[in-house]
C-alpha cells in the first residue's frame, strides 16, 4: 500500500521565498536569462539600478532590464497552496491598502490585485474544510452513444432530476469513498469500486484537497466524480495433474523409481509426481509390455 510522506514547510522554503525581502513570493516573477524567481516588488526596485541577477551575476539586460523578467503564475499559485493563510492574508492587506488609499489606480484592474478574490474562487481548500461532491456511475464511450441515440430519435425520455451530492471534509480519500459506496451498495468482496475523475481513475491515497489541486475544478458546483465496478484480480490456481490409476495405459509417459515424470516421445514434462502407495505390488503396463511392480 502507498505511504505518504509528510514535508515541513521549512524543508521547501529555500524554493518559496524570495532572496531579496526574505518573505514568501507575492506576485512572483522570473528572470528570462537565468529563471531566478522573486517577489515583482522586490524584483522591479532592485532592477532600477542594477542590471545583474542578485543571486548569480549574470546581466539582465544591458539598457532595459525589465523587459527580461515574466510573472510566474504557477509558481505563485504552488506558494498560495503551501504556506497556509497567504492567499487570505495577501487579498487582505490589498483591500486595506486600497480603502486607506481609494484615489490610487491598480496596475492592471483585476480582482485579485484589488484584493476582492476569495480563497473559494482561487480553488485554495484546507484539511478541515467541506467539500461537496456528486458521485454517479461511470459511463464508457460507447454506452454514451448508445444511451445517446434513442434519445435523438424520439424514443426515450430524458429524466430531469436534481443533483444530489455529500458533504465530506477535504482531508478525506478515496480510498475512503470507495469503501462508503461499497457498503452502501453492498458490493460483493470479489469486486473492486473504483472513482474517476472524467475518465482518469484516482489514486487511493488521493485526498479530496489533492483532487482540487491536481484536476481543474473551480468550486462553481458539487466536485464531479464517478465510480465503477470490476472484478477484483484473483490469483489463477493450476490443475493438479492426474494420478494414473490402476490398469490404466498411460501411454506418453513412464514412472522412475525416483518419482519423476519424463515423455516416452521424445518430451519431457515439468511436473514432478510421486509414485501412489496403491500402486506399489501391482502390475501395470506401459504401451502394452508389462512394468514389474514397484517393491
Amino acid at each position: 500500500m502507498h505511504r505518504t510522506t509528510r514535508i515541513k514547510i521549512t524543508e521547501l522554503n529555500p524554493h518559496l521565498m524570495c532572496a531579496l525581502c526574505g518573505g514568501y513570493f507575492i506576485d512572483a516573477t522570473t528572470i528570462v536569462e537565468c529563471l531566478h524567481s522573486f517577489c515583482k516588488t522586490c524584483i522591479v526596485r532592485y532592477l532600477e539600478t542594477n542590471k545583474y541577477c542578485p543571486m548569480c551575476d549574470v546581466q539582465v539586460h544591458k539598457t532595459r532590464p525589465l523587459l527580461s523578467i515574466r510573472a510566474d503564475k504557477t509558481l505563485q499559485d504552488i506558494v498560495y497552496k503551501l504556506v497556509p493563510g497567504l492567499f487570505k492574508d495577501e487579498m487582505k492587506r490589498r483591500r486595506d491598502f486600497y480603502a486607506a488609499y481609494p484615489l490610487t489606480e491598480v496596475p492592471n484592474g483585476s480582482n485579485e490585485d484589488r484584493g476582492e478574490v476569495l480563497e473559494q474562487e482561487k480553488g485554495a481548500l484546507s484539511d478541515d474544510e467541506i467539500v461537496s461532491l456528486s458521485i454517479e456511475f461511470y459511463e464508457t464511450v460507447r454506452d454514451r452513444e448508445e444511451k445517446k441515440g434513442p434519445l435523438e430519435n424520439g424514443d426515450g425520455d430524458k429524466e430531469k432530476t436534481g443533483v444530489r451530492f455529500l458533504r465530506c471534509p477535504a482531508a478525506m480519500t478515496v480510498m475512503h469513498l470507495a469503501k462508503f459506496l461499497r457498503n452502501k451498495m453492498d458490493v460483493p468482496s470479489k469486486y473492486k469500486v473504483e472513482v474517476l475523475y472524467e475518465d482518469e481513475p484516482l489514486k487511493e491515497y488521493y485526498t479530496l484537497m489533492d483532487i482540487a489541486y491536481i484536476y481543474p475544478w473551480r468550486r462553481n458546483g458539487p466536485l464531479p466524480l464517478k465510480y465503477r465496478v470490476q472484478p477484483a484480480c484473483k490469483r489463477l490456481t493450476l490443475p493438479t495433474a492426474p494420478t494414473p490409476s490402476e490398469g490404466t495405459n498411460t501411454s506418453g509417459a513412464s514412472e522412475s523409481a525416483s518419482g519423476v515424470s519424463t515423455a516416452t516421445n521424445g518430451g519431457a514434462s515439468n511436473c514432478l509426481q510421486t509414485p501412489s502407495s496403491t500402486s506399489r505390488g501391482r502390475k501395470m503396463t506401459v504401451n502394452g509390455a508389462p512394468v514389474p511392480p514397484l517393491t
